[in-house]
């Protein structure tokens, strides 16, 4: 899928141009990385989050060989949206690690030169600030330079977090990271929120919200993503994870075309299990009912009345 593909560009981008740049700043002796967050993700074992995208004409409906769509098909695709959820998550950890070998342990700003785009990027760490009526211990920002006058003011990554309980937003847009690398991915933008203090009935959560992701051919990827959201919950072993995607090319049996793949999922990482709900509501569906996303949109009863039309 495309969008792993932008994770794994930003991810090297990110590293690349930090560890070029954080080596000409005037760093104290012998510091510690104490103001960086330690970790920014829950790991979701693979029993319901693993890159097992079926590929080419799976689930094609041109009208011919309709028989060869099957429901197995649908949950591999689920392990595959969760897993791009999850992939923001490792986004975020991967440039935290490219500043955290450096010992950057106070406020400071620099700017450099992408390898990736040709163009300026400006750093900036700063303490104390406040966002979304939220006071943060820290917040870092990558801007490009050059487009600081637009609407989205050149941001390219804006991370807020508190050290002592770890919690945190982090805010990405690969276009503004690199041009060159994401031309096609202009409008997308990743967003993970992730705290360590509890909540929700869980001793840790993050909460992944993508969005503007670029679609791929319908005639080669039906089932490609635009967006995401997804909750994660961990306590012990056992992580729950519900919400989510968008799929506005995705199609069956029928002519009817976009759909959602609403999911609640459960696994045990010690004991390698795990099981999932998955609903196909319409994507244009207005609903917060459960019934009515996971049980009346199941897939039985989707492919069933698809079925039947045909």
């Amino acid at each position: 899928m495309r969008v792993l593909r932008i994770f794994s560009l930003v991810a090297l981008l990110a590293f690349s141009v930090l560890n070029q740049s954080c080596r000409r700043n005037d760093l104290l002796p012998g510091a510690q990385d104490g103001i960086l967050p330690s970790e920014f993700k829950i790991d979701i074992p693979d029993a319901i989050s693993f890159e097992t995208f079926v590929g080419k004409g799976s689930g094609k409906t041109g009208g011919a060989a309709v028989d060869t769509l099957e429901g197995n098909h649908i949950y591999h695709h689920l392990r595959t949206f969760i897993h791009v959820g999850e992939g923001a998550g490792d986004m975020v950890e991967n440039i935290m690690n490219a500043i955290r070998v450096h010992d950057i342990n106070k406020p400071m700003s620099f700017s450099f030169r992408s390898d990736g785009d040709d163009r300026i990027k400006d750093v900036e760490i700063i303490a104390d600030v406040t966002f979304e009526g939220v006071k943060w211990d820290y917040q870092l920002n990558i801007f490009d330079a050059l487009s600081i006058n637009e609407p989205d003011m050149g941001i390219a990554l804006q991370l807020f977090w508190s050290v002592d309980p770890l919690k945190g937003i982090a805010i990405i847009k690969p276009f503004n990271m690199d041009r060159s690398g994401h031309g096609d991915a202009e409008d997308a933008v990743f967003r993970v929120d992730y705290n360590t203090a509890g909540g929700f009935g869980y001793d840790k959560y993050m909460i992944v919200a993508i969005t503007g992701l670029p679609l791929e051919d319908p005639l080669d990827e039906p089932f490609s993503m635009y967006a995401l959201k997804m909750f994660v919950g961990k306590s012990g072993d056992k992580i729950d994870v519900y919400g989510n995607s968008d799929h506005p090319n995705a199609k069956f049996l029928t002519a009817e075309t976009g759909f959602d793949w609403a999911f609640a999922a459960s696994s045990d990482r010690a004991k390698k299990i795990g099981v999932a709900e998955v609903g196909l509501p319409s994507n244009d569906l207005n609903s917060d009912d459960r019934t009515v996303i996971l049980v009346d949109n199941s897939i039985k009863n989707v492919l069933s009345d698809q079925i039947y039309d045909v």
